[in-house]
């Protein structure tokens, strides 16, 4: 299979050195475009305001796989590497392996889920994998899992591209209790704003988060209308399939499709109910 890999942690970071490399081992072809520095948290952003630069790095993977490091973001680097430097369309594109969970809503933030995303956007299937500490230093049995899951895809093709969002517990291979199918959970933090001056004098100041533990499922007020929607023959599905944040918590990798489509489907059921009830939008005026 030929694989992009991109990350937002950076050329230099462990992870993607060890996902490009057990791939390879492993017999698939691997080519790696991600930025030149860490990336984090810089979302779906895009460069469009500056050119972006790509150099090819040599010695950093092993032999055969060609690497590629961009000024950009990790969207830039898949969108650049789709678009520009591959003289072929991979068979899929990868992201990771991250250094840190990317759970619940965190993944609106994520460049490795973004990255990722980016090859949906394109028609390819993709796979966003994060390592749930910031820490941890053995990259290798995630990148294991990344290899069955590879072997189970491609005697199990999914039905359409779309992206899989797996987050592995940093703990023993023996602690792992098996490998779950989630759905996206929510994960708030109290964002911790540190005020400081710089030697100048003046004001700045530096985003800190917290994570909220005590993580609910359902937003406050939304309840009723969640249990409405759970009665709906589409959504029944639903009912018994764990959030992705309290399977990490119970020690489960978890694997969470995800998609672009951003519509609120909760919210598309009671604004067609609203109108039900007459309800009317109001129009522009003249």
């Amino acid at each position: 299979m030929e694989l992009l890999i991109s990350n937002d942690d950076g050329i230099f970071a462990p992870g993607i050195r060890v996902l490009a490399d057990t791939l390879a081992a492993a017999g698939h072809g691997v080519t790696v475009v991600c930025p030149d520095r860490e990336r984090s948290a810089t979302g779906h952003g895009l460069t469009l305001h500056k050119p972006i630069r790509a150099e090819a790095v040599q010695g950093l993977f092993a032999p055969g796989i060609q690497a590629w490091a961009c000024s950009g973001t990790p969207a830039d680097c898949v969108k650049l590497a789709l678009g520009a430097l591959l003289d072929d369309l991979p068979d899929m594109v990868l992201s990771g392996i991250n250094q840190g969970a990317n759970l619940g809503t965190d993944v609106l933030y994520s460049g490795t889920v973004s990255a990722a995303m980016e090859g949906v956007i394109e028609g390819l299937t993709a796979i966003a994998f994060s390592l749930t500490s910031f820490k941890a230093r053995n990259f290798q049995p995630a990148a294991a899992f990344a290899q069955a899951l590879l072997e189970t895809l491609t005697t199990s093709p999914l039905p359409l591209p779309m992206l899989l969002n797996v987050n592995i517990p940093a703990v023993e291979s023996g602690a792992i209790k098996g490998t779950v199918i989630a759905r996206q959970g929510i994960r708030r933090y109290v964002d911790l704003f540190e005020k400081r001056i710089d030697p100048r004098g003046k004001t700045y100041y530096w985003l800190a988060g917290e994570v909220l533990e005590d993580v609910v499922d359902i937003p406050e007020g939304y309840e009723a209308l969640a249990q409405e929607l759970q009665r709906l023959p589409d959504f029944a599905t639903l009912k018994g399939i764990p959030t992705d944040v309290q399977a990490i918590r119970d020690h489960f990798v978890t694997v969470t499709p995800l998609q672009y489509n951003l519509t609120s489907l909760l919210g598309l059921h009671h604004l067609h109910r609203w109108q039900a009830q007459g309800v009317n939008l109001p129009v522009c005026p003249d």
